[in-house]
């Protein structure tokens, strides 16, 4: 239900999130548990999330995190590196352990060092993917020096991806986070077993906003946003209906002082008249996607001047919120 005031949605999903560990994951869970119903947590800690035990393990952190009467799922994944055995992954998603598998090409993000080097040697890993029906979660860039960081999207489809996709043509995957133009033809043009989820962020900032007017480390992410024309495309396939867009913040807290300093970490609908397809966008296509049941529960929206606050503070460690310090036009119903 929608009317001037207020926007009523089933229960969205964040399809790709950070909650790091400890001190840090208990401070900021609360923020993704109040609307989001499940997440495909990210396993890229020190050390990683590579096995069964370690993937238990993590989730019964977040679990004993969570505030008291919040209805959330964490649903885990796999980081894969250069030693991944396909049987431990087989069994990990026979026994719900494991959603999907994550892709971190080596030293392409944060806590990425152990990531695959050679793509091309887990064949054997993919294969077994695919005959399973497990989703392979990428963060698809080149981490070639050489290769320009507003190119290596593209690059990476060109050079890795879509040779993947022609050999493995029934191994269903996520592009995650994609910030290109490029990345939306290619996934527009393969089968439906290929998607993206496309972040907030992306859709609203180019990369003006990390470079006019001075650097703005908390304008800076991984990937880095891009041009005008490359944000244009993703607000199209956001908006589209497409089935293969959807929703993964990848919200992933820094603590401030580690951004704001000389080598800092990388941490809609309304404007485009289509909040009719919010709901598909943020609520239905994940999960359908990745076989999963739809959100029983619903949230609202009401537009309302809402200031955001210049930091978060996660137990002990202050965390730079997006669009702090300004005022936003809509807020989460209490």
């Amino acid at each position: 239900m929608t009317d001037s005031a207020t926007l009523t949605i089933r229960r969205p999903d964040d399809w790709h999130v950070h909650l790091r560990d400890g001190a840090v994951m208990a401070g900021v869970l609360p923020w993704t548990a109040r609307q989001f119903a499940r997440a495909i947590v990210m396993p890229n800690l020190t050390p990683p999330v590579t096995d069964r035990a370690g993937a238990v393990a993590y989730r019964e952190r977040i679990l004993a995190a969570l505030p008291e009467g919040a209805d959330f799922t964490p649903l885990m994944t796999a980081y894969l590196t250069d030693d991944t055995d396909p049987a431990e992954l087989a069994r990990g998603f026979a026994e719900g352990v494991f959603t999907a598998a994550k892709l971190y090409p080596a030293n392409a993000t944060t806590n990425s060092a152990r990531g695959v080097s050679d793509i091309a040697k887990l064949l054997p890993v993919f294969e077994a993917m695919q005959e399973i029906g497990m989703p392979l979660c990428i963060h698809g860039e080149v981490t070639d020096p050489d290769v320009d960081i507003f190119d290596r999207e593209a690059v990476f489809i060109e050079l890795i991806l879509s040779a993947l996709v022609q050999t493995l043509p029934g191994l269903r995957i996520v592009l995650e986070h994609v910030t290109t133009q490029d990345a939306v033809a290619f996934v527009d043009a393969t089968g439906s077993n290929v998607a993206a989820t496309i972040t907030p962020q992306h859709l609203h900032i180019n990369r003006n906003a990390m470079l006019v007017g001075g650097i703005r480390p908390h304008a800076y992410c991984l990937p880095v946003a891009k041009r005008e024309a490359h944000r244009l495309a993703l607000r199209r396939a956001a908006t589209s209906g497409s089935p293969k867009y959807f929703l993964g913040t990848d919200s992933a807290p820094h603590a401030r002082h580690l951004q704001e300093a000389p080598c800092g970490c990388a941490g809609i609908f309304e404007e485009e008249g289509a909040l009719d397809r919010l709901e598909g966008f943020a609520s239905l296509r994940g999960p359908r996607f990745y076989g999963l049941p739809l959100s029983e529960g619903t949230i609202t929206l009401e537009r309302v001047k809402v200031d955001v606050p210049e930091a978060i503070d996660a137990n002990g460690t202050a965390i730079v919120p997006f669009h702090a310090g300004e005022t936003l036009n809509w807020r989460l119903a209490a």
